[in-house]
């Protein structure tokens, strides 16, 4: 139930305040605004004040505005109603379509720039309370901007196997190997080499559980003669680079809430376009559907952060997801693919080089192609995500 609330709270706050960016604009530029809903329809309940219905609705997740005279732009459905008979004339100057280029273009920009400020204003506050330092896994060499980075290695144990050294020792799948007979580990051929030197010896070892990020500490005896791929100790196990990422002076502090989510920006659009160039290689869609989460996906995640017994760690991981979703929505939206906000800017510039309308009725098209495609992605992804989750 606790994972089923925080995860609507997180959507309907990234659409809501989307959705706030174009009424404000849309206000403050004098256009009709029919209504602002909550949630999405049918319409549970409404109330008229003014000239705009606020209504809230049967589904509890993110919002809507309705503007005077957006389906004449092409934006809303494909029948395209004639303006001049639809649109009175003493309303026509408060109407969308009505208005000037830039006016519209501002007005579709302003939920993205709503998007980018809070994923903004939720990174200071992440920062804040992580002190100033946050960790990344970090899959190549990349280099980020803005804020001190110190790259370390690690081992993370994947797989523990059954009445093995390791599994009576205490040691569970994803805790952290930190030291053998108190040497540090650095990394997995380290590691190795340790544990063959010591086989039939009994050895020390310290670990780190990832649920708890408790340190623990054990005798065991690596095996001489295991069963077959077991190994030694009885653990798969990968190595892991990881970034810490320090803002330890007072510029870097002052901009670490911009910096932040540029730099994961950055950073996931780069490992996204090695996985789409690996799916196009291997001519195969997983890479790029193991790199992606719906809305299952996402639930998910928040079910994971809900599991983390230490409340600070739990509220960190909250705002980082929170903020993440707030970024990765802006950037998606801007993008040209009609449906989207960056869909319809594109017709509107469109229109400002070429001093001409694109047709409504050919836009209102595009818009219902974009729509049917994105939701069939979004269908495909989370058939992925259910896939992956009972797997």
């Amino acid at each position: 139930m606790v994972t089923l609330l925080i995860f609507i709270i997180i959507l309907t706050v990234l659409v809501l305040i989307h959705e706030l960016g174009h009424f404000l604009v849309a206000k403050k530029l004098g256009i009709k605004i029919e209504e602002f809903g909550f949630g999405l329809p049918p319409r549970a309940f409404g109330k008229k004040i003014g000239e705009t219905i606020y209504s809230i609705n049967w589904l509890p997740i993110g919002g809507f505005v309705k503007l005077y005279g957006e389906d004449e732009s092409g934006a809303g459905r494909v029948k395209i109603r004639n303006p001049k008979s639809e649109i009175r004339k003493s309303e026509i100057g408060r109407a969308f379509f009505a208005r000037p280029p830039l006016q519209r273009g501002v007005i579709v920009v302003a939920g993205v720039v709503m998007n980018l400020l809070l994923a903004i204003v939720i990174f200071y506050a992440f920062i804040f309370i992580s002190n100033f330092k946050t960790e990344l896994p970090l899959f190549d060499d990349h280099k980020f901007f803005g804020v001190t980075q110190i790259n370390t290695a690690e081992i993370i144990v994947s797989a523990v196997s059954k009445n093995s050294p390791a599994e009576k020792a205490g040691i569970k799948p994803f805790s952290k190997i930190e030291a053998v007979n108190g040497e540090k580990v650095k990394d997995a051929k380290q590691f190795l080499t340790i544990i063959n030197k010591n086989k039939g010896k009994e050895v020390t070892v310290e670990w780190q559980e990832t649920k708890t990020n408790k340190r623990l500490l054990a005798k065991l005896t690596p095996r001489l003669s295991p069963p077959k791929n077991e190994g030694a100790v009885g653990v798969g196990f990968f190595s892991m680079t990881k970034a810490a990422l320090l803002y330890d002076t007072g510029v870097k502090k002052i901009f670490s809430g911009i910096v932040h989510p540029a730099n994961l920006l950055v950073y996931n659009l780069k490992i996204m376009g090695k996985l789409i160039a690996v799916s196009f290689r291997e001519k195969t869609f997983q890479p790029v559907g193991e790199g992606v989460a719906g809305p299952v996906g996402i639930y998910s995640l928040v079910g994971n952060i809900v599991q983390i017994p230490d409340m600070k760690e739990k509220v960190l991981g909250v705002l980082n997801l929170a903020g993440i979703l707030s970024i990765s929505l802006a950037f998606f939206n801007i993008l040209p693919i009609p449906a989207l906000d960056g869909g319809r800017l594109f017709f509107i510039l469109i229109e400002t080089v070429t001093r001409r309308k694109v047709h409504p009725k050919f836009e209102g098209y595009a818009h219902t192609i974009g729509m049917a495609v994105l939701l069939a992605l979004i269908i495909f992804i989370t058939l992925r995500d259910l896939q992956r989750l009972f797997r």
